[in-house]
C-alpha cells in the first residue's frame, strides 16, 4: 500500500505541473484520460438540460434538487451523456446530515458561476453515500491515497469512463471556480500528455486491493500487540485513544472486553471502563433525550459534532450492553437503554424500520436545538431546579463550551463530582421531562428517514442483545418488527435492496446489506429461538456467496459483478465507521457453523481470516471487528443446547445466566421438550427426566449434559485462558 501511495502522488504532483495549478492550494490531482472516440456508443445529441435530481427520493439528492446545476444521479443515463459530449464527469459525493456539505452547496452549488462553469464544461452526477456506499467507498480510496486524507463532501473529477484524475473534499467558492477552470483547460489543450498520465491512474485502480501482505499464522499474539498499542495511546484522564477528534472506539473497546475475559487480567478493563465512564459523562451523549452524537471536537467529550447517525447508536448499545455485562455497572445498563429508547422514540418508522440519521445542524446552526444559554434556563426553572441543574450539568453565564463553542450557551455534561445516579432522581428526571417538552417545540434538526438494510440489520442485532441481556420485551419487539419490515419491503426476487424510502425500493444491496442483516438475524434467534430467523440467514448467506464469493483469492467482493458501473470490484477487510462486512462475514460463518455442522461455513470463515492475516498483525486496529472474530475462532466457542419447558423457572433461570454474563465466543439454541427442530445443534437434544437440560459442546462434541446450574457455569465459561505478558 505504500509504495501505491508513493506513486499516487508523484503522479498528483506530475500532473498539478501539467495543468498549471498553484501547489499552494492543496490539492491533489492525477492525471485526465480522454475516452477513445472508437469505444463511444452512440447516444442522441441532443440532450435535455435539466437537473434529474428532482426525480430522485433520497433525502440528500432532494436537498440539492433545487440547484441551478444540471444534476444526474449515479447511472448510465450520465456517462452516456459524459460519453457523447465528450466532457469530465464532476463527481460530489455526501450524506443529508453533513453540515459541509451543506456548507458547500450555499457556498457554491446554488452560486451561479458555479453552476455555468459546470453546466458548460462538465456532467455533473450527485451521489448520496449512504445510498451507494460502493461508489463511495471506491472513489474515497482514491483520494485518500491522491491526498492522503479524505472526508465530506467528496469532490471527484473523473473521465467518462469513471477513472478520476482529481480529487479532494470541501473547497470554498473561489477554489472551486478556478480547479474547474484549470481542469477544463487542460481536458481541451492537453489531451495526449493528461492521457497519458490517466493510463497510469488506471493501471492503480485496476489493481486488486486485495491488500495482500501475505498470510500469516494467526494466535493469540496479535491480541498481545493489540493490547500493547492501545495502552500506548490511551488517554488516562479522559478516556478514548488519541488526541481530538475523538470518535467512540466502539470496536476497539469490544476487542479488549475479549482480551480481559480470556486473560482474566483487569488492565484492559481499565481503559474500557474509563471510556464508556467518560464519553457517558460528556456533552457527546445527550443527557435530555438519549443517544449519542456522532463525535467528540476534544478530548474530553465535551463539544459534540451533533449529528446523531443510527449505526453509531448500534454500535455504542451494543458496547455498553457488553461492559454491563462484564462489569455490571449499573451507569452502563443506564446508558444503553437511553441509546435504545432514544431510537424506539426518534429513529423508528411506524412499520418498524428504522431511520438513518439526525442532522448537526437547525435554523441554519450547528447544534442549536441541544444548547441553552444560562438565562433560558433561569426563566424556565424554579430557583432549586435552576442550582441543580447548574451543579450537575456545569452551565454557566458566559457559555461552558470553551473556546471550542459559543459564548453564552451551554452544552448538558456530567460534573466529574457528580454522580451517575442523580439521573434517578425525582426532581432531576421532572427537571429533564420539562427542558425536553421546551425542546421539542424548538425547529427540529433534519430527520433522514430513509430506511437502510444494512443499518437496519446492525440496530436490530443491537436491540436483540439488549433484550438478552436487560430482558426488557420492548426491544425484542422492535427487533422484530425491523426484521419483519425488511422481509416485507426490501426482498426483491429473493435479494436484498439497498434503501426504502417514501414507498420507493432502490438500489442494488453490497455486502454490508448482507452481512449486517445476517448478523442482526442471528443475535434475534438467540433472543427468541424462532428458527425461521436462522433459515433466512442461511438463506441470505448462499446469497451473499453466490453474489460476492471470489472463489480464487476468497473473502467477498463489495459489490456484486455488475450493476454498480464501478470500473473494477473491490474487496476490504479494514474498519471504517461501521465494522468491515468481511470480518462480520467471518463471525456470521463460524456462528452458522456451530449451528449447522456444515464444514462450507468453517472453511469460507478460515480463508477470510487467511486472507486478512497479515494485515491484522501489521496494524491490528484497524481490523477490530477481524480481531472480534479471530478471538471466537481462537477460543474454545461454546455451542450450548437447552432443552426444557418454557414455563419452568430452572429453563429461565439458566437462559437468564447465559445470556446476562458476558460469554461472547458462544452460540446458544433453545427448544421445547418433543419440539420438531429443524437445526442440526439442536437434533437428538432431549431432557434427562423431562428436567431442563443443558449440552455443552465444543467443536461438536458435547460435554456430559446436565441440569445443574453450577456445572453448567463451570462448562460454559471454560475457555481458552492466555496472558498478556
Amino acid at each position: 500500500m505504500k509504495r501505491k501511495f508513493v506513486f499516487l502522488v508523484a503522479v498528483t504532483c506530475f500532473t498539478l505541473a501539467v495543468i498549471g495549478f498553484d501547489r499552494g492550494s492543496a490539492l491533489s490531482n492525477p492525471g485526465v484520460s480522454k475516452p477513445s472516440r472508437d469505444n463511444v456508443a452512440p447516444v442522441a445529441t441532443s440532450l435535455k438540460r435539466y437537473n434529474r435530481l428532482i426525480h430522485e427520493k433520497s433525502p440528500y439528492l432532494l436537498q440539492h434538487a433545487d440547484n441551478p446545476i444540471y444534476w444526474y444521479p449515479w447511472g448510465e443515463e450520465a456517462f452516456a451523456a459524459a460519453r457523447a459530449e465528450n466532457k469530465p464527469i464532476f463527481l460530489s459525493i455526501g450524506y443529508s446530515t453533513c453540515h459541509w456539505c451543506h456548507v458547500l452547496e450555499k457556498e457554491s452549488f446554488e452560486n451561479q458561476e458555479v453552476a455555468d462553469l459546470l453546466n458548460q464544461g462538465y456532467i455533473s452526477i450527485k451521489v448520496d453515500r449512504e445510498e451507494n456506499p460502493d461508489v463511495d467507498k471506491f472513489y474515497m480510496n482514491i483520494v485518500q491515497a491522491m491526498t492522503g486524507g479524505g472526508g465530506w463532501p467528496m469532490t471527484v473529477v473523473m473521465t467518462p469512463d469513471r477513472i478520476p484524475f482529481f480529487g479532494g473534499t470541501y473547497f470554498p467558492r473561489d477554489q472551486i471556480i478556478k480547479i474547474l477552470q484549470a481542469l477544463h483547460s487542460a481536458w481541451e489543450n492537453q489531451p495526449e500528455k493528461i492521457k497519458s498520465i490517466g493510463e497510469r491512474v488506471r493501471r492503480f485502480v485496476e489493481a486488486s486491493d486485495d491488500i495482500s501482505a501475505g498470510t500469516a499464522s494467526l494466535n493469540e499474539d496479535i491480541f498481545k500487540t493489540f493490547y500493547k498499542r492501545m495502552v500506548s495511546r490511551f488517554d488516562r484522564e479522559n478516556g478514548g485513544f488519541g488526541r481530538s477528534p475523538k470518535f467512540p472506539p466502539t470496536m476497539k473497546l469490544r476487542v479488549l472486553l475479549r482480551i480481559a475475559h480470556r486473560t482474566g487480567s483487569k488492565k484492559p478493563l481499565v481503559m474500557v471502563e474509563s471510556t464508556l465512564e467518560h464519553m457517558a459523562r460528556g456533552g457527546i451523549y445527550d443527557h435530555l433525550g438519549g443517544g449519542f452524537h456522532r463525535y467528540s471536537t476534544d478530548r474530553v467529550w465535551r463539544v459534540p459534532h451533533f449529528e446523531k447517525m443510527l449505526y453509531n447508536q448500534a454500535a455504542l448499545s451494543l458496547v455498553y450492553l457488553e461492559g454491563f455485562q462484564l462489569t455490571h455497572n449499573k451507569m452502563f445498563e443506564s446508558v444503553a437503554r437511553g441509546i435504545l429508547d432514544y431510537v424506539l422514540k426518534d429513529m423508528t418508522g411506524p412499520e418498524g424500520g428504522f431511520y438513518s440519521a439526525e442532522d448537526a445542524d437547525s435554523e441554519g446552526e450547528e447544534g442549536i436545538f441541544y444548547v441553552w444559554s444560562n438565562e433560558e434556563l433561569k426563566k424556565l426553572l424554579t430557583k432549586d431546579e435552576y442550582e441543580r441543574v447548574k451543579k450537575i450539568y456545569g452551565v454557566t453565564l458566559e457559555g461552558n463550551f470553551g473556546e471550542l463553542g459559543e459564548e453564552g450557551k451551554n452544552i448538558f455534561y456530567l460534573q466529574k463530582e457528580v454522580s451517575w445516579d442523580v439521573k434517578a432522581d425525582p426532581v432531576v428526571q421532572s427537571i429533564h421531562r420539562k427542558l425536553l417538552a421546551v425542546r421539542v417545540k424548538r425547529v427540529h434538526p433534519f430527520k433522514d428517514d430513509k430506511i437502510l438494510t444494512a443499518w437496519n440489520g446492525l440496530m436490530l442485532g443491537s436491540m436483540a442483545k439488549a433484550y438478552q441481556v436487560l430482558g426488557d420485551k420492548k426491544y425484542l419487539i422492535a427487533a422484530q418488527k425491523a426484521a419483519g419490515f425488511i422481509k416485507n419491503h426490501l426482498v426483491q426476487n429473493e435479494k436484498l435492496a439497498r434503501r426504502f424510502r417514501a414507498g420507493e425500493v432502490k438500489h442494488t444491496a453490497v455486502l454490508d446489506d448482507y452481512a449486517y442483516l445476517i448478523q442482526g438475524l442471528i443475535a434475534l434467534y438467540e433472543a427468541d429461538f424462532d428458527e425461521r430467523w436462522i433459515h433466512w440467514a442461511r438463506r441470505l448467506q448462499k446469497k451473499q456467496d453466490d453474489l460476492f464469493w471470489d472463489a480464487g483469492a476468497g473473502a467477498y467482493f463489495f459489490s456484486e459483478k455488475s450493476g454498480n458501473f464501478l470500473p473494477v470490484r473491490k474487496k476490504g477487510f479494514e474498519d471504517s465507521a461501521r465494522p468491515n462486512s468481511n470480518a462480520v462475514s467471518a463471525l456470521n460463518l463460524l456462528k452458522l457453523f456451530n449451528f449447522t455442522f456444515e464444514n462450507d461455513y468453517m472453511n469460507k470463515s478460515r480463508k477470510i481470516l487467511s486472507a486478512s492475516s497479515g494485515l491484522m498483525i501489521q496494524t491490528p486496529g484497524g481490523f477490530t471487528q477481524m480481531l472480534i472474530a479471530l478471538d471466537f475462532y481462537l477460543d474454545r466457542s461454546k455451542e450450548i443446547a437447552v432443552v426444557g419447558p418454557a414455563h419452568s423457572l430452572k429453563t429461565k433461570s439458566i437462559l437468564k445466566t447465559l445470556r446476562t454474563r458476558f460469554i461472547p465466543n458462544k452460540t446458544l439454541a433453545y427448544s421445547q421438550p418433543n419440539a420438531k427442530v429443524t437445526l442440526p445443534i439442536l437434533e437428538g437434544k432431549v431432557t434427562a427426566n423431562g428436567k431442563t437440560t443443558v449440552y455443552v459442546c465444543e467443536n461438536n462434541v458435547c460435554k456430559f449434559p446436565t441440569g445443574d446450574l453450577i456445572k453448567i457455569r463451570e462448562l460454559v465459561f471454560d475457555n481458552k485462558k492466555y496472558t498478556l505478558n
